[in-house]
């Protein structure tokens, strides 16, 4: 039977707590919290967190180990980029009267549970409990302090999140969100990058990438713009 070590725990909590606060998870927090119900997005943050750092602390070492540590960041933050476009298209719909934006096909405790998943790969949080795991080699005390940990953190992200919601625009939260999500994915990316490529290189890759997002977000305006205005076409030949 494993006992609850109040050492390990109060480590693993006070710790992860301070890795946590105004980490890039608890910034994400606060950019859901502020377009979608709180309750769904804690509890999607609750089942991503155990999942996550279950598998760090029965195979973390074991992981890194056969899948560079590097890759996975380099996924994670590609893949933040990807969450940032989204919001973009998002931000891009306006307010249409009778329109249901969904954030995915699988709903929001599916996507953001997804987006914490990936986002914890090679954070600071994540190292932090993998290093106390190994220090104190009791998994249950440690996976429950950094749990409740990151719900505390990540519960104050929420919060301001949800009062973000009652004093600005749905369509500037979104905005602020999709630019969150590119700052972090490049901020991961040059990470990378920077210590087996030249500053040279790291910059004119880091260019390419923004121009890249910057071309999607102009043909995503664009498109959405035409839509909107073929809606009020459709909507002109109904009233003749």
């Amino acid at each position: 039977m494993i006992e609850l070590n109040i050492t390990a725990f109060t480590a693993a909590f006070l710790l992860v707590v301070l890795a946590e606060m105004g980490d890039k998870t608890q910034l994400v927090a606060m950019s859901f919290a502020s377009r979608y119900n709180p309750f769904k997005v804690l509890l999607a943050i609750f089942i991503a967190i155990i999942a996550n750092f279950a598998i760090v602390i029965a195979i973390g070492e074991l992981l890194t180990t056969v899948v560079p540590l590097d890759l996975i960041s380099l996924s994670a933050s590609i893949s933040f980029i990807g969450f940032g476009l989204w919001t973009v298209r998002d931000a891009t719909k306006g307010d249409v009267k009778g329109e249901n934006v969904k954030i995915s096909r699988f709903g929001v405790i599916a996507t953001v549970g997804l987006t914490f998943f990936i986002a914890e790969f090679g954070d600071k949080t994540q190292l932090t409990t993998l290093s106390i795991a190994a220090q104190y080699n009791n998994p249950i005390s440690v996976l429950s302090g950094a749990t409740l940990a990151m719900l505390v953190a990540d519960g104050l992200g929420i919060i301001i999140g949800v009062i973000l919601c009652k004093h600005i625009p749905q369509r500037a939260i979104k905005w602020f969100s999709a630019t969150i999500f590119v700052i972090f994915g490049l901020a991961g990316i040059y990470e990378v990058i920077s210590t087996r490529l030249s500053l040279t290189n790291t910059t004119l890759t880091l260019m390419t990438i923004i121009t890249i997002s910057i071309i999607i977000t102009l043909i995503l305006i664009r498109t959405q713009k035409s839509k909107m205005t073929a809606g009020e076409l459709q909507v002109c030949k109904e009233k003749i």
